[in-house]
């Protein structure tokens, strides 16, 4: 009998399916980068890149380490009304970060962007 998915847990899984997707369409680019789920931001990190009050991921270069995508749970399910918002607004915020990274907009990234 297998046992119940958490909610961390399932949220983690559509995080990867968003990133396996744009993997697809951007291996080289995104080689080495490395992609993180995190519950909140930590104090004092500015809002999204839309303005959001609360940032709901972020990209972090740090030195010579690879870049590092990271996707906050917690803001990005309280904006969420049910399971198939939760997955297109994750989409939407995996493709923010890439197109960051990427210095790109995010309807180039993937054309199902729909923010």
């Amino acid at each position: 009998m297998p046992l119940a998915r958490t909610r961390a847990e399932r949220f983690d899984d559509l995080v990867l399916d968003a990133v396996e997707r744009l993997e697809r369409r951007w291996s080289r680019e995104l080689d080495g980068v490395e992609f993180g789920v995190e519950d909140v931001p930590p104090a004092g990190v500015p809002g999204g890149p839309l303005g959001e009050p609360v940032p709901l991921g972020r990209v972090l270069r740090v030195g010579s380490h690879p870049p590092r995508i990271v996707i906050y749970r917690r803001p990005v399910e309280a904006r969420a009304i049910d399971i198939q918002e939760l997955s297109a607004l994750v989409h939407d915020v995996v493709v923010e970060q890439v197109a960051d990274l990427l210095g790109m907009e995010p309807e180039a990234v993937d054309p199902r962007y729909d923010y």
